[in-house]
C-alpha cells in the first residue's frame, strides 16, 4: 500500500513538473519562426501551415531574448539555422499599426516606449525547423 501511494506521489510530481507556467494577463505566449544572432531574435517568415501563436508578429521584427543563460548559449550555437522560439511577450510591447513600406519596416507616429523600443520575449524554450537563414 504504501508503494502504491508513493508511486502515485511521484507520477503527480512529474506530471505538475511538465505544466507550463501560466500567462500573465498583459502578457501572451508566442511561437515564432526566425533567426538568431547573438540575444537577437529576428522574426522570419510563417508558411500558412505552420503551427504557432495567432499573435501576427511582423517579419524582420527584432526581439531582445530574456531567459536562462544555458538556454541562450544552446540557442546561440544554432545560429544561422531556422528555428521557431517559444516565449512569453507582453501584449503593449509591439505595434503593427502604421503604414507598411516593405521588409518588416513600418512607419507611424512616434512615441515613447520603455526599454527605448526594444522589444522582449522571455524564452521558454525553442526548436529547429526547415530553412536557412539569410546571411
Amino acid at each position: 500500500m504504501v508503494i502504491v501511494v508513493r508511486t502515485l506521489v511521484v507520477a503527480a510530481a512529474v506530471l505538475l513538473a511538465q505544466e507550463t507556467k501560466p500567462v500573465p494577463k498583459d502578457s501572451v505566449r508566442v511561437s515564432i519562426p526566425g533567426c538568431t544572432k547573438g540575444y537577437v531574435f529576428t522574426v522570419g517568415s510563417r508558411s500558412r501551415n505552420e503551427a504557432g501563436s495567432n499573435y501576427d508578429i511582423p517579419e524582420g521584427m527584432h526581439l531582445r531574448m530574456n531567459g536562462p543563460k544555458k538556454l541562450i548559449n544552446e540557442i546561440k550555437l544554432h545560429e544561422g539555422a531556422m528555428i521557431q522560439l517559444t516565449g512569453i511577450m507582453k501584449k503593449d510591447q509591439y505595434r503593427t499599426d502604421g503604414v507598411g513600406i516593405g521588409g518588416g519596416v513600418r512607419v507611424g507616429q512616434g512615441g515613447l516606449t520603455p526599454g527605448g523600443g526594444q522589444t522582449f520575449i522571455d524564452v521558454e524554450g525553442w526548436r529547429q525547423i526547415d530553412g536557412g537563414c539569410p546571411r
